[in-house]
């Protein structure tokens, strides 16, 4: 039997031997496994190397293009602006030859022009020697020199015929006094029996007949919103009373207050009322009166034979259809100023054609007097100069009042003829006239204001509505507006009582569903 001690050796060598077996073995599979690793990080770090070296090569090739296009667009930019510039350059030299072509023309003009004056200067010193020298010549002769020979003959021919001119002139001037003042009565007489025109005094009103006083109420509307809107939209007041079946409009402007009467009698009839239909029956108001103030315009020269008109001039004589001077109607004074013009030149022999063209146009002015600063006479004469009337006619209403003198017959009779129209028993009325300027003076100074859209003189001129622009003006500054406009009121105008200001401020937005 082996001893113990010898089996525990041979146990810790075979012990010894395993274990070094084992440590051999993983030592192999250890650098197997490292070898295996270092491969793999080797293709890992080749495939970046590649992938980085594709993608340089495609940065390199898409920043090349980039490069490209941005060279190609600032070619084509350059072009173009080396092109606008050729094109400048050419139009430049062009101007600079037209230029020089002009300096040329005209050095050549200075130069004959000079040509010219040195020769009239050459034979004004020729003809004054020759005059000079007959001088001399009728001096030895007669004995007398130039101012003494004048005076000798002006005192000889001064006490011969100073009595008989005297008492000749006399004798004609008296003869041809009486037979012009008779021929004259005669001639004025007969034109007036001829020319026997009506005439309507002119009133700052207008009556509305109602179907029945409930539309009253429909008119004013809830909380009076209707009349509101047709007030502000045509600037006239409504007079809404005990009257039955009957409102009254009053507004000193006749357009203003024919196109109230007629959307109002629009909207009775229609029988809707509402804001936005009243704003539409004005418009259609408004048009209406446009194409009566053309139909009265041409009614004007087809009852006066005037022919040839301008029809700008048609239209502005059509609009003194709506215009009163002293309670006359304009338009009718016109239309009888050219009848009596027509009439007083064809008894003395005149041009009754032009006569009756002056005679109509005279007070053509008035048409637009509220709109352009300036008398009726100056913006007549301008109106018929751009119009292209003939100078006696543009005469005659420059003087026929006497702002220049009359120098041809023509403006001689227009300005009688006038004078006849307006003298008549009732034609005007002077207390109508100086109301009506002194309200259009109220609305002209409100309107004066910026910020203000629209203003007018209503209750007889004892208030005015302002209408003012809400972009342009807040609610505080209403007040302030206010106070302005009526202290400038009081230091501007005379009135009698007070005048009430009152200011609306409106926004409106107006869309469409389609």
């Amino acid at each position: 039997m082996m001893p113990i001690w010898i089996g525990v050796v041979i146990g810790l060598v075979l012990a010894v031997a395993g274990a070094v077996a084992g440590y051999q073995y993983r030592l192999k599979v250890a650098e197997k496994e490292i070898s295996s690793a270092e491969e793999e990080a080797k293709r890992i770090l080749n495939d970046a190397i590649k992938s980085a070296e594709s993608k340089k090569r495609e940065a390199l090739v898409e920043a090349k293009e980039e490069i490209l296009q941005a060279r190609k667009e600032y070619e084509r930019e350059e072009k173009e602006r080396r092109s606008d510039l050729q094109k400048q350059e050419r139009r430049l030299q062009q101007k600079e030859e037209n230029l020089d072509r002009k300096t040329e023309n005209i050095e050549r003009k200075e130069d004959a022009l000079q040509n010219r004056l040195n020769d009239v200067e050459k034979v004004r010193g020729e003809v004054e020697l020759l005059r000079k020298s007959q001088m001399d010549v009728l001096e030895r002769i007669s004995g007398f020199t130039s101012e003494e020979a004048k005076t000798y003959l002006i005192d000889q021919l001064a006490e011969e015929v100073t009595h008989e001119s005297a008492m000749k002139v006399r004798e004609i001037e008296s003869q041809f006094k009486e037979e012009a003042d008779t021929r004259a009565r005669e001639i004025l007489s007969l034109a007036i029996q001829r020319c026997a025109a009506d005439h309507v005094s002119e009133a700052t009103v207008s009556v509305v007949p109602l179907p029945n006083d409930e539309m009253k109420g429909r008119i004013i509307g809830r909380e009076g919103r209707n009349i509101r809107t047709l007030e502000t939209m045509t600037g006239v007041d409504l007079i809404i009373d005990d009257t039955p079946e009957a409102i009254t409009v009053s507004c000193f402007d006749p357009v203003r207050r024919e196109i109230a009467r007629i959307a109002l009698e629009k909207l009775i009839q229609d029988g809707r009322i509402h804001p936005s239909r009243i704003e539409e029956m004005v418009e259609k108001a408004k048009r209406e009166v446009d194409a009566t103030i053309k139909a009265e315009g041409e009614r004007a020269i087809f009852e006066t034979n005037v022919h040839g008109l301008h029809p700008e001039l048609i239209k502005l004589l059509g609009r003194m259809r709506y215009r009163t001077s002293y309670g006359q109607n304009v338009l009718n004074h016109s239309i009888e100023v050219s009848h009596l013009a027509g009439l007083l030149a064809a008894e003395i022999g005149a041009d009754v054609t032009a006569a009756k063209r002056a005679g109509l146009l005279h007070d053509l002015g008035k048409s637009i007097d509220h709109e352009v600063e300036g008398s009726h006479v100056q913006i007549g004469v301008e109106l018929a100069r751009k119009y292209r009337e003939h100078d006696d006619i543009i005469h005659a209403i420059e003087a026929h009042h006497n702002d220049v003198e009359p120098r041809t017959i023509v403006a001689c009779l227009v300005q009688a003829a006038d004078a006849v129209s307006a003298a008549r028993p009732g034609a005007r009325r002077e207390n109508l006239e100086n109301y009506i300027k002194r309200l259009e003076k109220l609305e002209e100074v409100t309107s004066s204001f910026p910020g203000v859209d629209k203003s007018y003189a209503i209750q007889a001129g004892r208030e005015v509505r302002i209408m003012v622009a809400p972009d342009k003006v807040s609610e505080d500054q209403m007040v302030l507006l206010a106070r302005d406009i009526a202290k400038k009121i009081e230091e501007e105008l005379e009135y009698p009582g007070q005048i009430k200001v009152n200011m609306i401020r409106e926004t409106k937005v107006i869309e469409y569903a389609k």
